[in-house]
């Protein structure tokens, strides 16, 4: 049964946010720094997430053939490699290191 709980909590809280958000003003979102953090927030998410599957392990600290993969894609990004050659970089590396280190 706790599940259902949380599953309704859940549901009630994403419904409330839903709704928080359709009632600020315009005015409040016509600011330029609400513009600029709207801009910025997806993308400092999206880094804690990748940062977060790439190097942790539970609560532990891990670099392993993931963090491998992501330094190998950082280095196609930075070379300005196409977004599919970027993943291929990555998974490629990846495996190779998985394969190397069993």
């Amino acid at each position: 049964m706790n599940i259902w709980i949380a599953i309704g909590v859940t549901v009630v809280g994403c419904y409330l946010v839903k709704l928080a958000g359709l009632l600020v003003p315009v005015g409040a979102l016509e600011r330029p720094l609400v513009k600029r953090m709207a801009a910025l927030l997806p993308v400092a998410l999206l880094a804690a997430l990748t940062a977060q599957q790439a190097f942790a392990d539970g609560r532990n600290l891990q670099l392993d053939a993931k963090a491998v993969g992501l330094a190998a894609a950082a280095v196609a990004l930075l070379l300005r490699a196409p977004f599919l050659v970027v993943i291929a970089a990555a998974v490629v590396v990846t495996a190779g290191v998985r394969a190397l280190t069993g």
